[in-house]
């Protein structure tokens, strides 16, 4: 038994283990990412708060935060490939910590409005579509070609630990102090990650393959056409694109079950949104123990991601969506870390950054209509009619994308 269980620990956390790095910025992302979790719930019930329960300012938050991943999403894959991606790091998180400071002093003092923060989202949103392939491509520079669907996935289970830990935190804070407390923490979160950033040891990063600086124009027409030339990456980018745009609005749908289905507080707001992060950490790290990615993964992770969605549309019982909501979760990690990878793993280096550009910009580029369009399914139909068209769309492309993974088997076999 304890051979198996060093045997798993050394398969499903093997790049903390060999890479010195890795383990400084894990290390610092396990505090910031809490802090960030903190305060995008806070953000979401102090503009509950404001709005007096408006599910269209839910949706127009959304909005204003992912926008800037529709805006500049590209554009951030190039600058990727343009700069030092550990600096690129350093800047954006100092930039985040920054905004957060000034969100706190607008909260605490008691001069935040709608419209300020908003503007604020915004701000935060266009730092966090920078870092985002900054972020993903020092992964990359961090563990090795070899290594990185690991990488990927203890990122993930990383995220959505902060995940469990953040919102469950978030509930307590702002049921006691309020929300400008949960912001204050997050700034000081930020503290962590730079520290790891800055003392890492640059020597050991892996080299990146670089060619001549890309402009932004030449350098979006060289992702894309890689993009279309592979069809694979191109029909993992159709799934992400589908599954942001309808299903993948979390941060509007679930402080609109707490609040205005299952009429409780921001404690079970809190509640509701560890209980999906406890499923996605556990689908994270079965997507590590995995140790590679593969399309029969995001498929399961697909079709569970969509019948938990329709399960969840006619529920009215809190410990019942927080099962349902473990399954969500899980599901949702499995689909997207195996996406993640796909993407990246026959990438060359000097097109690596805009790849992930588009990843993400297919990830979250639609997420500011999707948000505005949860918003107003919810002001129509209530959360079940929001959880009924995101679970009936993953159907459909879930059967889409089998299809054409048949077809192309079926190809190979005449071939």
């Amino acid at each position: 038994m304890t051979a198996a269980l060093r045997a798993l620990d050394g398969r499903t956390f093997r790049s903390l283990h060999r890479h010195h790095n890795y383990r400084l910025f894990f290390s610092g992302q396990v505090v910031s990412v809490s802090g960030t979790w903190m305060q995008n719930i806070a953000l979401a019930w102090l503009v509950i708060d404001l709005s007096h329960h408006s599910p269209m300012a839910v949706g127009a938050l959304a909005f204003c935060r992912f926008i800037p991943f529709t805006v500049f999403g590209l554009v951030a894959g190039v600058a990727a490939d343009r700069f030092d991606n550990r600096r690129l790091v350093i800047s954006t998180q100092a930039t985040s910590m920054l905004l957060s400071v000034l969100l706190a002093a607008l909260v605490l003092t008691g001069t935040a409005t709608l419209s300020i923060v908003y503007a604020l989202a915004v701000l935060l949103g266009v730092a966090q579509v920078f870092d985002a392939p900054g972020r993903q491509a020092l992964t990359y520079q961090m563990v090795g070609r070899e290594e990185l669907p690991n990488a990927i996935a203890l990122n993930s289970s990383l995220f959505n630990m902060s995940r469990v830990v953040g919102p469950a935190l978030a509930g307590i804070v702002i049921a006691a102090a309020g929300s400008g407390v949960c912001f204050i923490l997050n700034a000081l979160s930020f503290l962590a990650v730079l520290a790891g950033l800055v003392a890492m040891r640059t020597g050991e990063l892996y080299p990146v393959e670089r060619s001549e600086p890309p402009t932004v124009i030449r350098g979006t027409r060289e992702g894309l056409s890689y993009v279309l030339r592979s069809h694979d990456v191109t029909l993992v980018l159709v799934i992400v694109t589908v599954m942001s745009a309808v299903g993948f609005n979390f941060n509007v749908i679930l402080p609109l079950l707490a609040s205005n289905t299952l009429h409780t507080g921001p404690r079970t707001f809190g509640l509701l949104s560890a209980c999906f992060g406890t499923g996605a950490l556990g689908g994270a790290l079965v997507s590590a123990t995995l140790g590679r990615a593969s399309w029969k993964a995001l498929i399961v992770g697909l079709c569970g991601f969509s019948g938990a969605m329709l399960a969840l549309a006619p529920l009215r019982s809190v410990p019942a969506c927080m099962i349902l909501l473990l399954l969500l979760g899980g599901s949702f990690t499995l689909l997207t870390a195996n996406a993640n990878a796909l993407v990246q793993l026959d990438v060359p280096g000097h097109l690596r950054g805009r790849v992930v550009g588009f990843y993400l910009f297919a990830f979250a580029g639609l997420a500011p209509v999707g948000g505005l369009v949860a918003g107003w399914l919810v002001a129509v139909g209530g959360t079940p009619l929001a959880f009924g068209v995101a679970g009936a769309t993953g159907v459909a492309i879930a059967a889409y994308a089998i299809g054409d993974r048949g077809r192309i088997r079926a190809s190979l076999a005449r071939a």
